[in-house]
């Protein structure tokens, strides 16, 4: 089973934020979900039993499923930054879309990317989705992710972003870098964050 293309087809169930799923075997022991505060906990844990069985065939134990609820109100921003709404993988044949949530002064800013669907390829389609969301925030201002990748040092996973950029203030090339606690994608937005938070806040 891939349980990935579970994770990323119950996310775009509607209110559901994020998933991560727990296999043992060819068992799903845990599934973790984030989801908006309007749907009953119980509707959402339905949802996902039922698009797990009717999409792949898979029975999912309802004390198996974990909700957490958080609307945008409750997610704070500290230094001016903003904060990671989602990240969606949506696969479509052997490409995908990448889309990519951030709030910022209580207003959302999607960007999206499309590419192969290819695991060489998912953390720089992470990485140009952010940017996307990132230009939108800063306006005027145009990126260009030269370059995203995991380097090896010490015993941890860090993802480093090397980010362009141009627009009213000149140009400069910023990076960037995030501890991986297990989600890549979401690391991959944290470390182009990182590159770009002081752009981002920096005033007029």
């Amino acid at each position: 089973m891939d349980h990935r293309e579970l994770e990323e087809t119950l996310a775009r169930l509607p209110s559901i934020n994020a998933v991560r799923i727990a296999i043992e075997g060819d068992e799903v022991r845990e599934v973790h979900v984030l989801a908006a505060p309007d749907k009953a906990a119980k509707q959402v844990v339905r949802d996902v039993q039922t698009l797990a069985l009717a999409r792949f065939g898979i029975a999912i134990d309802r004390r198996a499923v974990s909700v957490v609820q958080i609307g945008p109100e409750q997610i704070r921003t500290d230094d001016d930054r903003p904060a990671i709404m989602g990240v969606h993988e949506i696969p479509e044949g052997a490409r995908t879309t990448v889309v990519v949530t951030l709030l910022w002064h209580g207003e959302e800013f999607v960007g999206t990317a499309k590419g192969p669907a290819a695991p060489s390829a998912r953390l720089r389609l992470v990485g140009e989705a952010a940017l996307r969301a990132v230009e939108d925030i800063i306006g005027d201002d145009a990126l260009s992710l030269d370059a995203i990748g995991a380097p090896g040092i010490g015993m941890r996973k860090v993802i480093v972003s090397v980010v362009v950029g141009t627009g009213p203030h000149g140009e400069d090339v910023v990076v960037g870098s995030a501890l991986s606690h297990g989600d890549d994608a979401e690391t991959a937005v944290r470390s182009v964050l990182d590159a770009l938070n002081r752009r981002i806040g920096r005033p007029d």
